[in-house]
């Protein structure tokens, strides 16, 4: 069975603090989480200095910081990388972190990523498409805020740079936080796998987990889901974030419903097969019957338990004369 792969998107919400960080990657971890996701950037290369920030951010913090601001408060040094890259092999769990411009990618990729995570906002940048597609690495595409055009188009430049389509999945995403429940569309995730050819996933940004739940349904093999250590903290994200409790509840239920969707052949199962017999009936005897009498729908009729004459050979045991005398509800032998 093909595992579904759980990221636990940290993100920021470490508020710039290695020490959340680390305590981060402890509680994905312990949660079950395949990954742990940080986000990797440099404000003055991501920003320009007066950018206003999205709606969502300014009622996170105040409404006079900038964008470059805020971002600048929340950046991890390359020695923090290093140093979460060793607190996760230390606690079995990946690393990944998303770049969000050249010189963050460069990083990355001397620091071992062997999977780049492109965010939404990157999806229309053709240069860092293309030098993601040249990198010979496994790539996650978000694709919030895009229409289907503008994921082609994204794929197709992936691809002309040397990426095969087998090495990318192309996450699902409603960039707002929280997102609407009535603006989530799980059903794209359909379309994107046809229109595309490639795997599909998930980048969840609602409250709760039951729709990340729905998409492992709908076919997502890779979930996305922003966590927080609290959600009362200062920052952009902690609101849209599951506490550790959640996330927790979300990684048991995804497993649960993997292995719930089993192979799409349908037969019986192995604990099916013990109450078959309980459970189906066979042809009896409605009351006495007489030694080459006929069996009609009279003195025949269906009960449990199902290990005789299957009812659906009613007809051909129709007509036919007993072979011996049946008492009321004998099993009738042919």
């Amino acid at each position: 069975m093909n595992k579904v792969q759980i990221i636990a998107e940290a993100g920021v919400n470490h508020n710039g603090c290695i020490t959340s960080a680390l305590k981060m990657v402890d509680v994905a971890a312990e949660c079950g989480a395949d990954s742990i996701k940080f986000q990797t950037f440099k404000a003055e290369n991501l920003v320009t200095p007066n950018a206003s920030k999205a709606d969502y951010q300014k009622a996170s913090s105040s409404e006079a910081e900038s964008q470059y601001a805020m971002l600048k408060r929340l950046e991890l040094t390359y020695d923090d990388h290093q140093v979460l890259i060793e607190k996760c092999n230390k606690a079995n769990i990946a690393f990944l972190s998303t770049p969000f411009d050249f010189e963050s990618l460069d990083m990355l990729l001397t620091l071992g990523m062997d999977v780049i995570k492109i965010p939404s906002g990157e999806i229309t940048n053709l240069p860092y498409l293309q030098k993601v597609g040249s990198c010979g690495k496994k790539v996650i595409l978000s694709t919030g805020m895009s229409d289907m055009h503008e994921v082609l188009a994204a794929l197709a430049i992936l691809v002309a740079a040397g990426t095969t389509k087998e090495d990318i999945t192309i996450l699902h995403c409603t960039t707002e936080y929280p997102a609407p429940f009535a603006e989530v569309n799980l059903k794209a995730l359909a379309t994107l796998k046809k229109a595309c050819g490639t795997k599909v996933g998930y980048s969840d940004h609602t409250t709760g987990i039951e729709v990340a739940i729905a998409a492992v349904a709908l076919g997502a093999t890779i979930i996305e889901k922003h966590f927080t250590l609290d959600k009362n903290m200062q920052g952009p994200d902690h609101r849209a974030s599951l506490e550790p409790n959640e996330l927790r509840a979300m990684v048991w239920a995804i497993r649960n419903i993997e292995q719930a969707l089993g192979d799409g052949e349908k037969n019986p199962t192995v604990s099916e097969l013990a109450n078959k017999n309980v459970a189906r009936k066979s042809i009896v005897a409605a009351c006495a019957i007489q030694l080459n009498e006929q069996f009609t729908i009279k003195n025949l009729t269906t009960k449990r338990p199902g290990h005789g004459i299957s009812p659906m050979r009613w007809n051909e045991i129709l007509g036919k004369k007993a072979a011996r005398q049946y008492s009321a509800n004998e099993l009738i032998e042919q």
